[in-house]
């Protein structure tokens, strides 16, 4: 079955994939006005997107879990992980993530997308099926700082 964030999942990952395949090493360095390089966003895309697909695989096979994040706390730290990777590995584990992601979630059957839905609101367990949300918000930024 084909759930309405499977298209929007697919439009944002081949969005990503465009941006980044034209991205030249300047780019990849320039910094937004929040402090993190492009490749940084990449890798940060990448870190968010793993982590939902071992979540979601994760509940497939021991159940479900309240699988709770500070976000803010993780991103602060995740900081100067992301900075410190190769701009080029960057890029590569971000698309390889969303692809994976994406199909994890694409393969979804419908029952156990609604239990995910009732958990992730009985437990205020942060998980996002439509990924698009995410990346498109990243992407909007990189394409502004890019247009500078």
């Amino acid at each position: 079955m084909t759930f309405p964030f499977t298209q929007e999942n697919t439009e944002s990952r081949q969005r990503l994939e465009t941006l980044v395949r034209g991205l030249t090493d300047t780019d990849l360095a320039r910094a937004t006005d929040y402090g993190w390089t492009v490749a940084a966003l990449l890798a940060h895309l990448a870190f968010w997107d793993q982590r939902m697909l071992v979540i979601l695989k994760r509940w497939k096979e021991t159940g479900f879990d309240p699988s709770p994040i500070d976000s803010a706390a993780v991103n602060d730290a995740l900081k100067v992980i992301c900075h410190a990777l190769e701009p080029r590995d960057a890029i590569e584990l971000c698309l390889s993530s969303a692809e994976a992601v994406d199909a994890e979630l694409a393969a979804l059957t419908p029952d156990l997308v609604k239990q995910i839905e009732e958990h992730a609101e009985a437990t205020s367990t942060q998980f996002r099926m439509n990924r698009s949300l995410h990346r498109n918000g990243h992407v909007k930024d990189i394409e502004a700082l890019l247009s500078k």
